[in-house]
Parts: C-alpha cells; sequence; structure tokens
C-alpha cells in the first residue's frame, strides 16, 4: 500500500479538493468546543509530522468477497465505491476534511448480497515512523442478508514512536446482514489518534461492534452507530487500558432513526498511574422511532489515586413509546474483593490482577466465541502486565 489512485476520477479530485478547502477554514477544536472539554489539543502540533504512507497488510475473506486497498478498489469497482465513500461521516470537522484531502491508503470490503464470509478478514496498519502523519479510510459494506468478521488493527513496534494517526471508517450493514466488526489500538504512548467511525443498520440488520483502546498518548475517537431499518439491531462493546499519563477519548452515538429497533452499549476502563480516560456516550431516539430499545453503560476502574476518569451519558428522545436506559460508575479497586483474595492466601499483587481480569470479563464474554476474541484476550492480558 501507500500509491494514490493512478488517474482520480473525477468525483474522487472533487471531494478532495472539498476537503482541502475545509482544511483552512475548519481551525482545530479547543476545550470550548463541543465534545472537547476533556481533551486538549494544546500541544498538538500537526505542521511537525510530514505525511506518510500506510505500512499495512489484509488477509482473510472468501473468494465471493471483495478485500482490496481502496486506492485499487477504485479503480476496479469505481460505481460502487463513489456511492459509498463519504456517505456517512460528514466532511465538517477538520480531522475529517484532513483525511479526504491527504488519504492515499486504506481498504475496502464488499460481501455481496447472501454471501456468507466463513473466514475472519484482518487488516492490520503499523505506525513505527517518527513524524509520521498517516491518513486511513476504511469503506465496509455489506449486500443484502451478507456476514462477516472484519478485524482492524492499528499498533506500533515501539512505545516512543511520536506519530499521527488519523482514520475514517464508514461502515453499511444491509438489510439482514450480519457484521461483527472489531477495531484495537496499540498504538505508541506518544502517538496521537483522531479516528471518525460511523455505520448504518438497515432493517432486520445487525452490528456487533467493538473498540478496544491500549496505546496512543492523547486524540479522539468517536463512534456512531444510526439504525435506519425497522428490526435492525447494534451490538457495541468498548473498551481501554491506560497508564503513564495516557489520556483515552471515546465519545459514542447511538442513533434510532426507525421503529423496533435496539442497541445495546457497553464499555468497561482500567486506568493506571496518571492517565486519564473520558467516554461521552449519548442516545438519540428520532420522532417516529417508537418502540426503542437502547441502553448504555460505561464502568471505570481506577488503580491509582492520581488516575482519573469522566463518563457523560446523555439521552435525546423524540418519540414517546421507548425504554431507554444508561449507567455510569467510577470506583477505586474494591477493598472488600482484595480482603477476601488476600485472606485466602493470595498476594496484593495476586489479587489485584485477579479482581481487574473479573472487572473486565464481561467485555471479553460481548466479543463472542472464536479466534479474534482469543488473540484480543491474549493482547488484553499482555496490556494489563504492562500497567498493573
Amino acid at each position: 500500500m501507500g500509491s494514490p489512485v493512478a488517474a482520480e476520477p473525477e468525483w474522487l479530485a472533487g471531494r478532495r479538493a472539498k476537503g482541502a478547502g475545509l482544511v483552512a477554514d475548519l481551525p482545530l477544536p479547543d476545550r470550548r468546543s463541543k465534545g472537547w472539554e476533556f481533551t486538549g489539543l494544546e500541544k498538538l502540533d500537526l505542521d511537525a509530522y510530514a505525511a506518510a504512507p500506510a505500512e499495512a497488510g489484509i488477509e482473510g475473506g472468501t473468494d465471493q468477497v471483495t478485500i482490496l486497498p481502496l486506492a485499487a478498489a477504485i479503480e476496479s469497482h469505481g460505481d460502487l465505491v463513489e456511492e459509498h465513500l463519504g456517505s456517512l461521516v460528514a466532511m465538517d470537522d477538520p480531522f475529517v476534511a484532513r483525511n479526504e484531502a491527504e488519504w492515499t491508503d486504506g481498504v475496502f470490503v464488499h460481501v455481496p448480497k447472501g454471501v456468507e464470509c466463513t473466514e475472519p478478514i484482518r487488516i492490520g496498519l503499523d505506525l513505527d515512523s517518527a513524524g509520521a502523519s498517516v491518513s486511513w479510510r476504511t469503506l465496509v459494506v455489506l449486500e443484502e442478508g451478507a456476514s462477516a468478521e472484519v478485524w482492524e488493527d492499528y499498533r506500533s513496534a515501539d512505545d516512543g514512536t511520536d506519530a499521527l494517526l488519523n482514520t475514517v471508517v464508514e461502515i453499511s450493514v444491509g438489510k439482514a446482514a450480519r457484521l461483527h466488526y472489531v477495531t484495537t489500538q496499540d498504538l505508541s504512548e506518544k502517538a496521537w489518534l483522531f479516528s471518525s467511525q460511523r455505520a448504518t443498520v438497515d432493517r432486520d440488520g445487525l452490528l456487533d461492534w467493538a473498540a478496544l483502546g491500549f496505546g496512543s498518548g492523547n486524540g479522539k475517537v468517536r463512534m456512531t452507530t444510526r439504525l435506519i431499518g425497522q428490526g435492525s439491531e447494534a451490538r457495541v462493546t468498548g473498551g481501554y487500558a491506560g497508564g503513564n499519563g495516557q489520556h483515552l477519548d471515546f465519545d459514542t452515538l447511538q442513533e434510532h432513526a426507525a421503529e423496533n429497533t435496539v442497541s445495546d452499549l457497553a464499555f468497561r476502563g482500567v486506568l493506571a498511574d496518571e492517565s486519564t480516560a473520558v467516554w461521552r456516550g449519548m442516545i438519540k431516539v428520532e420522532e417516529g422511532a417508537q418502540k426503542t430499545d437502547a441502553f448504555q453503560e460505561c464502568r471505570n476502574m481506577l488503580l491509582s489515586t492520581n488516575a482519573h476518569a469522566d463518563a457523560i451519558p446523555g439521552l435525546e428522545i423524540l418519540a414517546d413509546d421507548v425504554a431507554c436506559t444508561h449507567a455510569a460508575a467510577i470506583a477505586q479497586v474494591d477493598p472488600a474483593q482484595m480482603f477476601y483474595l488476600e485472606s485466602r492466601g493470595l498476594g496484593e499483587e495476586s489479587a489485584r490482577s485477579l479482581v481487574v481480569e473479573g472487572f473486565l470479563q464481561s467485555l471479553l464474554e460481548r466479543l463472542g466465541e472464536g479466534t479474534v476474541r482469543d488473540e484480543i484476550a491474549t493482547k488484553l492480558e499482555a496490556r494489563l502486565a504492562e500497567i498493573l
């Protein structure tokens, strides 16, 4: 990867020009900007990072599934990409605008009508060049009745790499289609991560979406799920483990735009040392979206008196026949649990590890069975060993 489209079509060139124009007009957000009150960009110097190609790889899938670098897909599947690229994530944000103007790398996944992709699709992106600014674009389209599992992993080999990753992810789940999409990041603790992710789910479709954050030093991840068809469902799972002064920021939105839709969101965070995290979640029920069933919760465990978390749930409901609830909790390790374990012969370190693992067990259970869950469990275990 790393090669731009050989001869960009007019529609794409137009999008790039619009993005470049907006970059000049849209200032970076500050702490007075809505949604950025807890995440400051005072130390972000965009001029210190130079545009660089992505170091990425793709594997998995079946013969009937299209999995291509996005630039290649524009040449071979131009009409399909044109229809969907930029259809979900608006260009009214400085980081999205920069992505529109600068991306050369990305991936396109297309599962045709009725096709079941039995092998997980794996996308790996390495951010290992100091001073690099990588713009990455992901487009996943499942047609009616299709099913697939996609795992996208952003990582760095060295925790000292100072770089920037700016991604845009667009996911379209068709009627009665089923997608399990997992995004994990274990970037350098000196890296910046900005990610704008949005999915739509059509009638009777299901999106099982998980986002796990172990690395990066600062930035923001925004995740929006929009249920556009009756009977559609979204299950969103998030987890993070921070240490060494990291700041992790997740902004989630569950949009219900049709009747009889269901969304279930659960986030779990573990914070050590002087790390901080913020989760801001909103359930939005549009007018006429009756029989909505929506839930969201965020629970944080602080392993240090210097760690800090903010959890901000919210509801915006314009229909009158709905069931919408939310919950949030922030607490230190339970002394009663520690006492119980230590009284049975465990040392303090082992006891605390067991308490943390128990706290995160429900997170792993939501990931379902399979090799992807097993590999993520290994990643989580390694991350906890680093911060405990």
